[in-house]
């Protein structure tokens, strides 16, 4: 006789988190990372009953280089004051750092870590978001009180909800009015984003022999 061979359970997989953009924030972002060559940062505008639904992005005038992002003070604290004055708690608008990689990974470096825990660290919760050039993305809520913790979450579009078009022209402005891109050698500095944007975008959309990948897919997500 046989004897018949028990099957092991099977173990359930584990669903993470997930961060979800609209339609509008993520072409907005997309947009944002490909208009220059350097890193570009600014915090996401959460739906008002779920705090991980980002409907856009603000962008405050800082200084960028291929591997920094450095915000403005003075343009921290008027974008906290304007955002009161229209309504919205902290956990709307202060909460969700998003930044972007010019080259081929998502994951955080070392000043990003020391970033986020210097500017995000003594908040209850808080989430580093990254996009790097090639469509890879990082994404980490990091939990402040009680034990403490963190995890990583995954990414996904929502197109649930009804959501504005692109306006690249409105997004074009506000990147030459708040970013300002600074080499770190010296003999190619300059000193606005509008003084390389038109190369920029030239360079990036009129050679056809360069490869593009597509925006719209969801591509590789660190983990660590």
């Amino acid at each position: 006789m046989i004897a018949s061979r028990r099957e092991r359970p099977r173990k359930r997989r584990r669903t993470r988190q997930k961060i979800r953009f609209t339609p509008y924030a993520w072409a907005k972002l997309i947009f944002l990372r490909d208009i220059g060559g350097t890193e570009v940062g600014g915090f996401g505008i959460s739906h008002e009953h779920d705090p991980l639904l980002i409907e856009d992005i603000v962008l405050l005038k800082q200084v960028c280089t291929s591997v920094t992002v450095e915000f403005d003070d003075e343009s921290v604290a008027d974008f906290f004051e304007q955002q009161v004055d229209e309504g919205r708690r902290p956990d709307q608008f202060a909460r969700i750092w998003i930044h972007t990689h010019p080259g081929h990974s998502a994951s955080p470096s070392m000043t990003d870590e020391e970033t986020f825990k210097r500017c995000f660290g003594s908040v209850d919760w808080a989430v580093m978001f990254i996009l790097s050039q090639t469509g890879q993305t990082y994404a980490r809520l990091q939990f402040n009180v009680g034990p403490g913790g963190n995890r990583q979450l995954a990414l996904a579009i929502d197109y649930q909800d009804e959501f504005a078009g692109a306006d690249h022209g409105q997004w074009h402005c506000e990147y030459a009015q708040a970013v300002q891109t600074c080499d770190p050698f010296p003999y190619r500095q300059t000193d606005s984003a509008v003084d390389t944007l038109d190369e920029a975008w030239r360079i990036r959309h009129d050679d056809d022999q360069a490869w593009c990948p597509d925006p719209w897919r969801i591509r590789d997500e660190v983990t660590q």
